[in-house]
């Protein structure tokens, strides 16, 4: 089973869209162990046992592992994942982008050390700078295309010559001729829902990671209306609002609480969104 079919059989088993993203911050743990780094696997393992039956996907993000020398937890943690979520694939939230050996040495980092399901890559170098990871059949590429950010106008909304946008370029590549054994998926932030739209319409198959509801506050109506389709996997990422909904003994408690109202406003939307 390679990744995309994993996340469409994760989504229907668990009925779910939602992906937690995993953003360990020491200094935002439950208070008998605030500020404890050797404590990252522990916050993590404990949210993912409390909410994997509510999910499509897990996201890591590297950098909050990395920054506190804690890449042997990130291991764990994901080896945790698959013995514990059987069946949910996790996402590495890395973000590479590099061509040649080094781009080499970034897909056995994502898919030997950390033996995860996907990859988030930055496409702008083109092709030959994700053709290593596209070598693993098995594994997903999930490529930035209109991110959440502000500053994603600088580049991403650029015009190019005969008129179509920089994301929109991405997005019909992605969809075309990059995606030869059907690897591909989208980062499109949900704090713009048209180009989501616009981007569904270009790309209208591929899986799309759709971060920014919650505390980047996206509007998941808007999201699901302009992403799903019922052939078309999104995958909706949540991370501070779940991992940190409470910080008393009861934190991995009140994770499943907010990942389960997540997970059921998102159902919401997509049966408004069919009607």
């Amino acid at each position: 089973m390679n990744f995309v079919d994993a996340l469409r059989a994760a989504s229907a088993r668990h009925d779910s869209m939602l992906c937690i993203g995993l953003d360990p911050e020491p200094a935002r743990f439950p208070l008998a162990w605030r500020g404890d780094a050797a404590r990252i696997f522990d916050f993590c393992a404990a949210v993912v046992d409390a909410t994997h039956d509510l999910v499509c996907a897990f996201k890591p993000q590297i950098a909050y592992f990395a920054a506190h020398r804690a890449e042997d937890q990130l291991e764990r943690l994901i080896a945790h994942i698959r013995a514990t979520a059987t069946g949910v694939p996790v996402i590495l939230d890395a973000k590479r982008g590099d061509i040649g050996a080094t781009a080499e040495q970034y897909a056995r980092e994502a898919f030997e050390r950390y033996r995860a399901d996907a990859v988030t890559l930055s496409p702008f170098m083109g092709l030959d700078s994700l053709e290593p990871f596209l070598r693993h059949r098995d594994k997903g590429a999930i490529l930035l295309c209109r991110t959440s950010n502000p500053g994603g106008d600088d580049l991403q909304a650029q015009v190019l010559e005969g008129g179509e946008r920089v994301y929109e370029r991405v997005a019909r590549l992605a969809a075309g001729p990059w995606n030869r054994h059907g690897q591909l998926g989208l980062v499109v932030g949900a704090t713009y829902p048209a180009e989501i739209a616009r981007v569904r319409e270009l790309a209208p198959t591929l899986p799309l990671l759709i971060p920014g509801i919650g505390a980047q506050g996206g509007d998941v109506e808007a999201t699901v209306r302009a992403g799903w389709r019922h052939d078309a996997p999104i995958v909706v990422n949540s991370s501070r609002a779940v991992l940190y909904a409470g910080d008393g003994d009861d934190f991995a408690g009140a994770a499943r609480r907010a990942a389960q109202a997540t997970r059921d406003a998102l159902n919401l939307a997509r049966a408004a969104a069919v009607t």
